[in-house]
């Protein structure tokens, strides 16, 4: 990865509302700023709303939080961002999700799933990142396991890490100097992953 195409202040060089969100941020769960929010810092009021969504979807969903960050992961390798990438396959692991089930969404495979609840959010995930909306039986596989809430933030999570991701990639965001790359994707554009398991049954 090139440098940053715009500036990224670090905290002595940002005014007072920048400042004040940056505070914010580093106070919080996160507790580090890293990532789409150094560059939507340029305008305090779009990070301070920006960075509220995240914790809601990062930390505070009805999903368990490996599965929140398997639907992370695979935005992250749909969209082929190395800093959405590396930053979550740590969090998923932290959380609990199957190093092979990472392994497999990094390098394209098909994911051998022992959860059955994992593979309904790959899917869903998957479906929507290609086609826009997920499909009926993926659709339902989510509904019927996590309600009409469950299905609403699963679609919010995908959406807002769409966004982190083209924020990363389109301003050439860095990963942190002392966190090496994990993604090492060639690719520029998206990646289409594989159909999983329930869907390769359904048809």
């Amino acid at each position: 990865m090139t440098g940053p195409r715009i500036p990224l202040p670090g905290p002595d060089e940002m005014n007072a509302a920048q400042r004040a969100v940056y505070d914010k941020i580093v106070s919080g769960p996160r507790g580090t700023l890293v990532g789409p929010l150094r560059a939507a810092l340029h305008n305090p009021s779009l990070a301070d709303a920006w960075q509220a969504l995240g914790q809601v979807l990062r930390f505070e969903t009805s999903l368990p939080r490996s599965l929140n960050e398997l639907a992370i992961l695979v935005t992250a390798r749909h969209w082929n961002s190395e800093l959405e990438w590396t930053i979550h396959a740590d969090a998923a692991r932290t959380a609990g999700l199957d190093e092979t089930v990472i392994e497999a969404i990094r390098t394209c495979k098909v994911p051998d799933f022992s959860d059955v609840a994992a593979r309904a959010i790959y899917e869903f995930c998957r479906e929507l990142l290609e086609h826009g909306k997920a499909g009926d039986t993926a659709y339902a596989a989510v509904l019927d396991r996590w309600g009409a809430v469950g299905a609403v933030e699963l679609s919010a999570v995908v959406g807002y890490y769409s966004m982190v991701a083209m924020t990363l990639n389109n301003h050439g965001i860095p990963l942190p100097d002392h966190i090496p790359a994990q993604l090492n994707s060639a690719a520029t554009s998206r990646t289409l992953l594989p159909p999983g398991p329930m869907r390769a049954a359904a048809e």
